[in-house]
């Protein structure tokens, strides 16, 4: 993300940006910097913007080949065109004789590396991958909004604050505008705070189901089901956030028994560090062997709600009971 910054304070401009990943608050953030930058304010003679499948290639080949109108760029947008997976092959061949005043900016949830959309946007180099930040980052991202705001957080507000919201920036600004509006003109936001205004995702409660089922606390893990489940979740979706999550561990484990410390695995297996450290103290309350035991369980009982041999409720519940039970 650097490098668009490089760009925009020196003026000179690649010929193709390709902003993909899972973190669309920053996605946003960096595409609005660079049409800022291109493209004078109210004009759409030089700007042309497609979005979603079925676009037609020829229509944007011929923007791209039109001299801008009194303006430096003429700027294409393509946003979620599905090209980050499978390109056509005319724009794709296209994209290495893009001329000197077109600027293509493509906004994709994801981008094959193998595909003709990443190799030309790895050969300007300006393939910019965008993805959750790690803590030092998300802490000084939030620190600015509570400065602007005159807010104070200690650590184990914005500890409590960071688990319940981190699914994305997105929602971590929802959630912190929401905070700052509770507390009025109260300067400090405490954890009880956070508490009572923050809604916890559902990797939250499911890690929280975890580490009940770790310390074998089945009441509480019976209520945190009965919570979820309340709240609309499917039985079978909370059963694949636990097996999901018992992978993890079962790999955060390996790792560590191979020696590998938490920024080793941290950059091993994408992700943050935060979570990793939250992941190892799970793993110091639950055996290799009983991880593998519920992964297996888990499969069995996946299979059995398929052919209609089981409910989906109870499988659940049967997990709960075998694995959070004395």
């Amino acid at each position: 993300m650097r490098r668009i910054d490089e760009d925009i304070q020196n003026g000179q401009f690649q010929n193709l940006y390709l902003l993909y990943g899972e973190e669309e608050y920053l996605k946003l953030q960096y595409k609005n910097k660079l049409i800022a930058a291109l493209v004078n304010e109210g004009d759409n003679m030089n700007f042309s913007k497609y979005t979603d499948t079925g676009i037609n290639v020829n229509q944007v080949i011929d923007q791209a080949e039109t001299m801008p109108f009194f303006a430096e760029h003429r700027v294409i947008l393509i946003e979620n065109s599905g090209f980050g997976k499978k390109m056509p092959e005319e724009l794709g061949n296209y994209l290495s004789t893009i001329p000197d005043f077109t600027v293509f900016i493509f906004v994709e949830p994801t981008a094959d590396k193998r595909g003709k959309l990443y190799k030309a946007a790895k050969a300007a180099g300006r393939d910019i991958e965008i993805n959750m930040p790690n803590e030092t980052v998300l802490a000084k991202w939030v620190g600015g909004m509570l400065k602007e705001s005159g807010k104070q957080m200690k650590k184990d507000a914005w500890e409590q604050f960071r688990d319940m919201t981190d699914s994305s920036m997105d929602n971590m600004k929802r959630e912190m505008d929401k905070l700052i509006t509770y507390v009025g003109d109260n300067p400090q936001i405490t954890v009880e705070d956070v508490r009572a205004i923050c809604i916890p995702q559902i990797e939250t409660k499911i890690f929280d189901m975890i580490n009940s089922i770790a310390v074998k606390d089945l009441p509480k893990t019976m209520d945190l089901y009965q919570d979820m489940l309340s709240a609309k979740e499917p039985p079978m979706r909370i059963l694949y956030m636990i097996v999901r999550q018992f992978r993890q561990l079962s790999v955060i484990r390996e790792l560590k028994e191979l020696g590998d410390n938490t920024a080793t695995i941290s950059r091993k297996i994408g992700m943050q560090d935060y979570i990793v450290r939250k992941n190892e103290a799970l793993i110091r309350n639950l055996g290799s062997k009983e991880i593998k035991c519920l992964l297996k369980d888990a499969a069995t009982f996946e299979q059995q709600v398929k052919t209609g041999l089981l409910d989906e409720n109870l499988a659940v519940e049967m997990i709960i009971m075998k694995y959070a039970g004395k």
